[in-house]
């Protein structure tokens, strides 16, 4: 038998090695785990979670136990923060505002205190946390202290905050737009915003217009016809539903528009109705008709 041989006539005996010492290992952690007191094995996962803020108050607000994860957020070792009251991680105009202890007595009076606002670390920056303090009674029902979770959500408020200006600038942008009728529908088809484009095209203002259906545009054969909700399944379906047809304003007016209507990214399933400017001047592109002025149903 050569060595190449006798290597692999190992193998298996070596992956049966490395299974009796991963059942080794795992049992002498079990037995060490089932020998802590439980007390000691919820210490133990305190002190493993580092991603939370997680410690202990007296019932004045003094700190008195202290997580590796609070350490990372708020830049304080345990010998340096453990005996100081919790009002040291406010900010200067919460501390004025009384809200350090408005959270003590909030908690205790209706058994938790949630908020989110800004935090102070040891070297005076600030981060977005969303914080939570719950009162802690001992087996007789004496209050003992205040167990505070804190986390930091600056990453998430950020986001939240580049999400909502972008929206705000897209919607300045839409408003500002008057040569196209620009619009939301939900997904039964009915308004939910208005852009001045659209109120010059239909004469509808958005007071007028918002929560009806989108269906008073079409003419009464289409309605007829079903063509509003074929619209809207076929977008669904195909991505994408464009036609050039009779259209009706509000003041029972036609007119001939190049229209389109697309499934919206911005909200699952809603939709996006975008009229294009009225092509009601190229009357070879439409069919003769005579209209009866009328008014909107």
């Amino acid at each position: 038998m050569n060595q190449r041989q006798l290597l692999i006539s190992d193998i298996p005996g070596l992956m049966n090695a490395g299974a009796v010492c991963r059942r080794v290992r795992n049992n002498c952690v079990l037995s060490n785990l089932e020998s802590m007191s439980e007390q000691q094995r919820f210490q133990l996962l305190i002190h493993s979670i580092t991603d939370y803020a997680i410690y202990m108050l007296d019932p004045t607000g003094l700190v008195t136990t202290w997580n590796p994860g609070a350490e990372r957020f708020k830049g304080y070792s345990a010998d340096q923060i453990i005996g100081h009251h919790f009002s040291l991680f406010f900010t200067p105009e919460d501390r004025a505002a009384g809200l350090p202890a408005k959270a003590l007595r909030t908690a205790l009076a209706e058994g938790r205190f949630e908020a989110e606002g800004w935090r102070v670390r040891k070297d005076g920056t600030r981060f977005w946390a969303n914080a939570v303090l719950d009162p802690v009674f001992d087996t007789e029902g004496q209050h003992i202290g205040f167990a505070k979770i804190t986390r930091d959500i600056t990453a998430k408020r950020e986001q939240e905050r580049a999400l909502y200006e972008s929206e705000q600038r897209f919607t300045t942008l839409v408003q500002g737009v008057r040569d196209y009728a620009i619009y939301m529908l939900d997904t039964d088809g009915r308004i939910t915003n208005w852009n001045s484009g659209a109120e010059a095209i239909k004469g509808y203002t958005a007071d007028e217009i918002v929560g009806q259906h989108f269906s008073r545009f079409y003419t009464d054969e289409d309605r007829a016809r079903g063509e509003p909700q074929f619209a809207l399944e076929t977008a669904l379906r195909e991505g994408k539903y464009e036609r050039e047809a009779w259209r009706v304003r509000k003041d029972g007016s036609p007119f001939w528009p190049a229209w389109c209507l697309t499934p919206s990214s911005m909200r699952a399933a809603s939709m996006s109705a975008s009229p294009r400017s009225p092509a009601t001047s190229r009357s070879e592109r439409r069919p003769k008709r005579n209209w009866k002025m009328r008014e909107p149903r």
